[in-house]
Protein backbone atom coordinates (compact mmCIF):
# COMPACT_ATOMS: atom_id res chain seq x y z
CA UNK A 1 0.00 0.00 0.00
CA UNK A 2 1.64 3.57 -0.80
CA UNK A 3 0.01 5.27 2.55
CA UNK A 4 -1.16 9.01 1.85
CA UNK A 5 -3.55 9.31 4.92
CA UNK A 6 -0.80 11.15 6.95
CA UNK A 7 -3.16 13.94 8.31
CA UNK A 8 -5.14 11.35 9.72
CA UNK A 9 -2.32 9.53 11.31
CA UNK A 10 1.41 8.67 9.92
CA UNK A 11 1.27 5.11 9.94
CA UNK A 12 4.84 4.93 8.95
CA UNK A 13 6.64 5.72 12.99
CA UNK A 14 10.25 5.54 13.47
CA UNK A 15 11.98 2.05 14.63
CA UNK A 16 13.28 3.92 17.88
CA UNK A 17 9.35 4.53 18.50
CA UNK A 18 8.30 1.08 18.17
CA UNK A 19 11.08 -0.09 20.64
CA UNK A 20 10.63 2.25 23.02
CA UNK A 21 6.89 1.35 23.43
CA UNK A 22 7.98 -2.33 23.24
CA UNK A 23 10.08 -2.04 26.29
CA UNK A 24 7.90 0.11 28.11
CA UNK A 25 5.18 -2.47 27.65
CA UNK A 26 7.62 -4.79 29.38
CA UNK A 27 8.86 -2.80 32.06
CA UNK A 28 7.14 0.12 33.40
CA UNK A 29 4.39 0.25 36.24
CA UNK A 30 2.35 3.08 37.31
CA UNK A 31 4.37 6.38 37.98
CA UNK A 32 3.81 7.82 41.03
CA UNK A 33 1.92 5.22 42.47
CA UNK A 34 4.90 3.35 44.46
CA UNK A 35 8.22 3.74 45.65
CA UNK A 36 9.22 0.17 43.59
CA UNK A 37 11.57 0.46 40.69
CA UNK A 38 9.03 -0.33 37.79
CA UNK A 39 6.96 3.08 38.88
CA UNK A 40 9.99 4.43 39.58
CA UNK A 41 11.08 4.08 35.92
CA UNK A 42 7.44 5.14 34.17
CA UNK A 43 8.06 8.47 36.49
CA UNK A 44 11.66 9.43 34.57
CA UNK A 45 10.46 8.35 31.44
CA UNK A 46 7.16 10.56 31.69
CA UNK A 47 9.38 13.70 33.06
CA UNK A 48 11.70 13.16 30.71
CA UNK A 49 8.95 13.56 28.03
CA UNK A 50 7.72 15.96 29.68
CA UNK A 51 11.06 17.90 29.33
CA UNK A 52 11.60 17.31 25.90
CA UNK A 53 8.17 18.67 25.27
CA UNK A 54 8.85 21.80 26.96
CA UNK A 55 11.73 22.35 24.94
CA UNK A 56 10.62 21.63 21.98
CA UNK A 57 7.61 23.84 22.28
CA UNK A 58 9.30 26.80 23.52
CA UNK A 59 7.93 26.56 27.07
CA UNK A 60 9.20 27.98 30.28
CA UNK A 61 8.75 25.15 32.53
CA UNK A 62 8.31 21.55 32.07
CA UNK A 63 5.40 21.09 34.31
CA UNK A 64 2.85 23.20 31.87
CA UNK A 65 2.90 20.46 29.84
CA UNK A 66 -0.07 18.58 30.26
CA UNK A 67 -0.21 14.94 29.24
CA UNK A 68 -3.77 13.90 27.38
CA UNK A 69 -5.41 11.16 24.67
CA UNK A 70 -4.76 13.60 21.99
CA UNK A 71 -5.56 16.99 20.70
CA UNK A 72 -9.52 16.87 20.95
CA UNK A 73 -9.36 15.71 24.58
CA UNK A 74 -6.58 19.11 24.87
CA UNK A 75 -8.97 21.49 23.00
CA UNK A 76 -12.00 20.22 25.03
CA UNK A 77 -10.39 20.80 28.71
CA UNK A 78 -8.94 24.66 26.81
CA UNK A 79 -12.22 25.52 25.62
CA UNK A 80 -14.66 24.35 28.68
CA UNK A 81 -11.92 25.10 31.25
CA UNK A 82 -11.76 28.70 30.40
CA UNK A 83 -15.13 30.25 28.77
CA UNK A 84 -17.68 31.33 30.84
CA UNK A 85 -21.44 32.12 29.78
CA UNK A 86 -21.55 36.14 28.80
CA UNK A 87 -18.05 35.91 27.26
CA UNK A 88 -17.48 35.86 23.87
CA UNK A 89 -15.25 33.80 21.70
CA UNK A 90 -13.59 34.22 17.71
CA UNK A 91 -12.97 31.38 15.62
CA UNK A 92 -12.45 30.35 12.00
CA UNK A 93 -14.08 28.57 9.48
CA UNK A 94 -11.04 26.27 8.79
CA UNK A 95 -11.36 24.64 12.58
CA UNK A 96 -12.05 21.06 12.89
CA UNK A 97 -15.03 19.85 14.58
CA UNK A 98 -12.63 18.99 17.39
CA UNK A 99 -12.65 22.40 18.00
CA UNK A 100 -16.44 23.66 16.79
CA UNK A 101 -18.26 20.91 18.99
CA UNK A 102 -17.32 21.90 22.09
CA UNK A 103 -17.72 25.70 21.07
CA UNK A 104 -21.12 24.79 20.12
CA UNK A 105 -21.99 23.14 23.20
CA UNK A 106 -20.68 26.06 25.15
CA UNK A 107 -22.63 28.82 23.21
CA UNK A 108 -25.83 26.32 24.78
CA UNK A 109 -24.31 27.76 27.83
CA UNK A 110 -23.93 31.39 27.06
CA UNK A 111 -20.66 31.77 25.65
CA UNK A 112 -21.23 34.32 22.10
CA UNK A 113 -19.36 32.76 19.12
CA UNK A 114 -18.19 34.40 16.36
CA UNK A 115 -16.86 32.24 13.49
CA UNK A 116 -14.57 34.37 10.47
CA UNK A 117 -15.58 33.44 7.13
CA UNK A 118 -12.93 32.71 4.13
CA UNK A 119 -12.25 32.76 0.68
CA UNK A 120 -12.24 30.15 -1.85
CA UNK A 121 -8.91 29.50 -1.21
CA UNK A 122 -10.02 28.27 2.18
CA UNK A 123 -8.11 31.51 4.08
CA UNK A 124 -9.28 34.20 6.12
CA UNK A 125 -8.60 37.97 6.77
CA UNK A 126 -6.69 38.87 9.79
CA UNK A 127 -8.20 42.27 9.50
CA UNK A 128 -11.68 40.15 10.26
CA UNK A 129 -10.52 38.24 13.06
CA UNK A 130 -9.64 42.43 14.69
CA UNK A 131 -13.10 43.70 13.55
CA UNK A 132 -14.96 40.73 15.23
CA UNK A 133 -13.02 42.09 19.28
CA UNK A 134 -15.70 42.72 21.17
CA UNK A 135 -15.76 44.36 24.88
CA UNK A 136 -16.28 40.74 26.72
CA UNK A 137 -14.14 39.10 23.86
CA UNK A 138 -12.12 36.88 26.29
CA UNK A 139 -10.54 34.21 23.51
CA UNK A 140 -9.06 33.20 20.16
CA UNK A 141 -9.16 29.67 18.93
CA UNK A 142 -7.71 28.61 15.58
CA UNK A 143 -5.71 25.94 14.16
CA UNK A 144 -2.06 26.15 12.87
CA UNK A 145 -2.26 24.48 9.32
CA UNK A 146 -5.92 23.45 8.06
CA UNK A 147 -6.32 19.17 7.83
CA UNK A 148 -8.42 19.83 4.76
CA UNK A 149 -6.41 22.28 2.17
CA UNK A 150 -3.37 22.16 4.11
CA UNK A 151 -3.28 26.01 4.40
CA UNK A 152 -1.01 27.53 6.89
CA UNK A 153 -2.08 29.85 9.24
CA UNK A 154 0.85 32.59 10.66
CA UNK A 155 0.38 31.60 14.83
CA UNK A 156 2.34 34.29 15.55
CA UNK A 157 0.24 37.06 14.02
CA UNK A 158 -2.44 35.77 15.52
CA UNK A 159 -0.81 35.88 18.75
CA UNK A 160 0.34 38.73 18.53
CA UNK A 161 -3.39 40.49 18.05
CA UNK A 162 -4.54 38.74 21.05
CA UNK A 163 -1.62 39.52 23.01
CA UNK A 164 -1.72 43.54 22.37
CA UNK A 165 -5.78 43.46 22.87
CA UNK A 166 -5.36 41.17 26.24
CA UNK A 167 -7.12 38.17 24.61
CA UNK A 168 -6.52 34.31 25.74
CA UNK A 169 -4.73 33.00 22.22
CA UNK A 170 -4.94 29.06 22.00
CA UNK A 171 -3.81 27.24 19.36
CA UNK A 172 -5.16 23.75 17.56
CA UNK A 173 -1.41 22.59 16.24
CA UNK A 174 -2.60 18.88 15.08
CA UNK A 175 -1.29 19.40 11.69
CA UNK A 176 2.07 21.56 12.59
CA UNK A 177 3.35 20.12 15.44
CA UNK A 178 6.92 18.12 14.78
CA UNK A 179 6.76 19.63 11.36
CA UNK A 180 6.54 23.28 12.02
CA UNK A 181 8.72 25.10 14.08
CA UNK A 182 6.42 26.23 17.38
CA UNK A 183 8.02 28.46 20.06
CA UNK A 184 4.80 29.47 22.60
CA UNK A 185 6.49 32.43 24.13
CA UNK A 186 7.56 33.80 20.77
CA UNK A 187 4.26 33.26 19.27
CA UNK A 188 2.34 34.77 22.55
CA UNK A 189 0.43 31.25 22.56
CA UNK A 190 -1.77 31.00 26.11
CA UNK A 191 -2.91 27.13 25.16
CA UNK A 192 -1.07 24.85 22.26
CA UNK A 193 -2.99 21.84 22.04
CA UNK A 194 -1.64 18.78 20.13
CA UNK A 195 -1.36 15.20 19.54
CA UNK A 196 1.08 12.95 19.24
CA UNK A 197 0.30 10.36 16.35
CA UNK A 198 0.82 12.96 13.39
CA UNK A 199 3.55 15.03 12.83
CA UNK A 200 5.04 14.09 15.99
CA UNK A 201 5.34 10.37 14.70
CA UNK A 202 4.21 9.27 18.45
CA UNK A 203 1.87 6.20 19.01
CA UNK A 204 -1.70 6.85 19.18
CA UNK A 205 -3.61 7.53 22.04
CA UNK A 206 -1.30 10.35 22.89
CA UNK A 207 -1.34 14.05 23.05
CA UNK A 208 -1.09 17.16 25.28
CA UNK A 209 -1.15 20.38 25.97
CA UNK A 210 0.74 23.58 27.13
CA UNK A 211 -0.88 25.56 29.21
CA UNK A 212 0.66 29.23 29.96
CA UNK A 213 2.37 30.02 33.31
CA UNK A 214 -0.25 31.77 35.84
CA UNK A 215 -3.33 30.42 33.43
CA UNK A 216 -5.46 28.41 35.75
CA UNK A 217 -8.26 26.06 33.82
CA UNK A 218 -11.15 24.20 35.11
CA UNK A 219 -10.15 20.02 34.76
CA UNK A 220 -12.52 18.27 32.53
CA UNK A 221 -12.42 15.78 34.92
CA UNK A 222 -11.18 14.64 38.36
CA UNK A 223 -9.75 11.57 40.26
CA UNK A 224 -6.58 9.59 41.09
CA UNK A 225 -3.62 11.41 41.04
CA UNK A 226 -1.18 9.43 43.08
CA UNK A 227 -0.66 12.64 45.79
CA UNK A 228 -3.26 14.22 48.40
CA UNK A 229 -5.06 11.18 48.83
CA UNK A 230 -6.97 12.39 51.73
CA UNK A 231 -8.53 15.47 49.62
CA UNK A 232 -11.86 15.97 48.71
CA UNK A 233 -10.86 18.24 45.45
CA UNK A 234 -8.33 17.03 42.65
CA UNK A 235 -4.56 18.76 43.41
CA UNK A 236 -4.44 21.91 41.65
CA UNK A 237 -1.00 21.91 41.16
CA UNK A 238 0.36 21.65 37.20
CA UNK A 239 0.31 19.33 35.81
CA UNK A 240 -1.79 16.86 38.18
CA UNK A 241 -4.33 19.49 38.00
CA UNK A 242 -5.38 18.42 34.26
CA UNK A 243 -3.86 15.03 34.55
CA UNK A 244 -6.64 12.87 36.54
CA UNK A 245 -6.11 9.23 36.36
CA UNK A 246 -3.25 6.81 35.10
CA UNK A 247 -1.18 8.51 32.08
CA UNK A 248 -0.94 6.44 29.28
CA UNK A 249 2.84 5.48 30.12
CA UNK A 250 3.81 3.41 27.43
CA UNK A 251 2.61 6.11 24.67
CA UNK A 252 4.24 8.45 26.34
CA UNK A 253 7.75 6.28 25.86
CA UNK A 254 7.14 6.25 22.52
CA UNK A 255 6.22 9.92 22.02
CA UNK A 256 9.68 10.65 24.05
CA UNK A 257 11.34 8.59 21.33
CA UNK A 258 9.26 10.27 18.49
CA UNK A 259 10.84 13.78 19.83
CA UNK A 260 14.18 12.81 20.29
CA UNK A 261 13.89 11.18 16.23
CA UNK A 262 12.70 15.19 15.03
CA UNK A 263 15.62 16.71 16.97
CA UNK A 264 18.29 14.21 15.53
CA UNK A 265 17.01 14.48 11.61
CA UNK A 266 15.53 18.09 11.93
CA UNK A 267 12.18 19.39 11.83
CA UNK A 268 13.26 21.56 8.71
CA UNK A 269 14.34 18.64 7.23
CA UNK A 270 11.01 16.61 7.60
CA UNK A 271 9.28 19.92 6.39
CA UNK A 272 11.31 20.80 3.47
CA UNK A 273 10.73 17.02 1.78
CA UNK A 274 7.24 16.81 2.51
CA UNK A 275 6.41 20.19 1.05
CA UNK A 276 8.68 19.04 -1.59
CA UNK A 277 6.50 15.82 -2.45
CA UNK A 278 3.66 18.17 -1.71
CA UNK A 279 4.65 20.18 -4.68
CA UNK A 280 5.58 17.61 -7.10
CA UNK A 281 2.00 16.10 -7.05
CA UNK A 282 0.09 19.13 -7.11
CA UNK A 283 2.12 20.50 -10.40
CA UNK A 284 1.58 16.94 -11.51
CA UNK A 285 -2.07 17.11 -11.40
CA UNK A 286 -2.80 20.69 -11.18
CA UNK A 287 -3.26 20.97 -15.47
CA UNK A 288 -5.73 17.49 -15.45
CA UNK A 289 -8.55 18.18 -17.19
CA UNK A 290 -11.89 17.16 -14.70
CA UNK A 291 -9.39 17.75 -11.57
CA UNK A 292 -10.06 20.28 -9.39
CA UNK A 293 -7.86 21.19 -6.51
CA UNK A 294 -8.61 22.92 -3.36
CA UNK A 295 -6.20 25.44 -0.78
CA UNK A 296 -3.63 28.37 -1.41
CA UNK A 297 -0.79 27.24 -3.30
CA UNK A 298 0.36 30.56 -4.30
CA UNK A 299 2.64 30.15 -1.28
CA UNK A 300 5.33 27.03 -0.32
CA UNK A 301 4.95 27.19 2.75
CA UNK A 302 1.77 24.97 3.81
CA UNK A 303 1.36 21.44 4.85
CA UNK A 304 1.97 18.77 3.01
CA UNK A 305 -1.76 18.31 1.93
CA UNK A 306 -3.21 18.32 -1.47
CA UNK A 307 -6.97 18.10 -1.95
CA UNK A 308 -8.88 17.58 -4.80
CA UNK A 309 -11.89 15.81 -7.15
CA UNK A 310 -12.00 14.24 -10.10
CA UNK A 311 -14.98 16.15 -12.52
CA UNK A 312 -18.52 15.00 -10.18
CA UNK A 313 -17.62 12.34 -8.92
CA UNK A 314 -18.14 11.26 -5.61
CA UNK A 315 -15.21 11.95 -3.25
CA UNK A 316 -15.10 8.04 -1.70
CA UNK A 317 -15.66 6.71 -5.34
CA UNK A 318 -12.01 8.01 -6.20
CA UNK A 319 -11.01 6.99 -2.84
CA UNK A 320 -11.98 3.69 -3.27
CA UNK A 321 -10.69 3.28 -7.14
CA UNK A 322 -7.26 4.77 -5.73
CA UNK A 323 -7.08 2.33 -3.49
CA UNK A 324 -8.20 -1.03 -5.23
CA UNK A 325 -6.47 -0.59 -8.92
CA UNK A 326 -3.85 1.47 -7.39
CA UNK A 327 -3.12 0.33 -3.62
CA UNK A 328 -3.09 3.97 -2.92
CA UNK A 329 -4.35 5.29 0.40
CA UNK A 330 -6.05 8.82 0.88
CA UNK A 331 -9.32 10.27 2.97
CA UNK A 332 -12.22 11.16 1.05
CA UNK A 333 -15.26 12.88 2.71
CA UNK A 334 -15.37 15.36 5.53
CA UNK A 335 -12.75 15.31 7.46
CA UNK A 336 -14.13 16.52 10.56
CA UNK A 337 -14.08 20.27 8.75
CA UNK A 338 -17.87 20.70 7.47
CA UNK A 339 -17.61 24.67 7.89
CA UNK A 340 -14.50 24.47 5.54
CA UNK A 341 -16.19 22.07 2.79
CA UNK A 342 -19.24 24.96 2.99
CA UNK A 343 -16.39 27.55 2.03
CA UNK A 344 -15.32 25.22 -1.07
CA UNK A 345 -18.38 24.16 -2.06
CA UNK A 346 -18.06 20.83 -1.53
CA UNK A 347 -20.46 19.37 1.07
CA UNK A 348 -22.11 17.18 -1.26
CA UNK A 349 -19.02 15.60 -3.06
CA UNK A 350 -16.70 15.87 -0.26
CA UNK A 351 -13.16 15.64 -1.54
CA UNK A 352 -10.23 13.68 -1.89
CA UNK A 353 -7.35 13.97 0.49
CA UNK A 354 -3.39 13.30 0.11
CA UNK A 355 -1.40 13.93 2.71
CA UNK A 356 2.03 13.30 2.62
CA UNK A 357 5.11 12.19 5.09
CA UNK A 358 8.50 12.42 4.74
CA UNK A 359 8.85 8.66 4.74
CA UNK A 360 7.14 8.74 1.41
CA UNK A 361 8.82 8.48 -1.85
CA UNK A 362 9.19 9.78 -5.30
CA UNK A 363 8.29 7.11 -6.97
CA UNK A 364 5.34 6.89 -4.91
CA UNK A 365 4.23 10.52 -5.57
CA UNK A 366 4.84 9.60 -9.52
CA UNK A 367 2.21 6.36 -8.98
CA UNK A 368 -0.19 8.62 -7.77
CA UNK A 369 -0.11 11.00 -10.84
CA UNK A 370 -0.64 8.67 -13.05
CA UNK A 371 -3.61 7.47 -11.10
CA UNK A 372 -5.22 10.28 -11.13
CA UNK A 373 -4.50 10.86 -14.80
CA UNK A 374 -5.93 7.36 -15.69
CA UNK A 375 -8.95 8.02 -13.24
CA UNK A 376 -9.61 11.69 -14.57
CA UNK A 377 -10.02 9.71 -18.58
CA UNK A 378 -12.57 7.36 -17.64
Amino acid sequence: MIYMDNAATTMHKPQAVIDAVAAAMGSMGNAGRGANEASLSASRVIYDTRDKLCRFFGAEDARRIVFTNNSTESLNIAIKGLLNSGDHVITTMLEHNSVLRPLYEMEKQGVKLTIIKSDGKGMFDLRDMEKAILPETKMIICTNGSNLTGNYIDIEKVGELAHNRGLLFVVDASQTAGVFPIDVQRMHVDVLCFTGHKGLLGPQGIGGMYVREGLAIRPLKSGGSGVQTYSKTHPAEMPTALEAGTLNGHGIAGLGAAIDYLNEVGIDTVREKEQRLMRKFYDGVKEIPGVKLYGDFDTFNRCAIVTLNIGDYDSSEVSDELLTEYGISTRPGGHCAPLMHEALGTVEQGAVRFSFSHYNTDEEVDTAISAIRELAQD
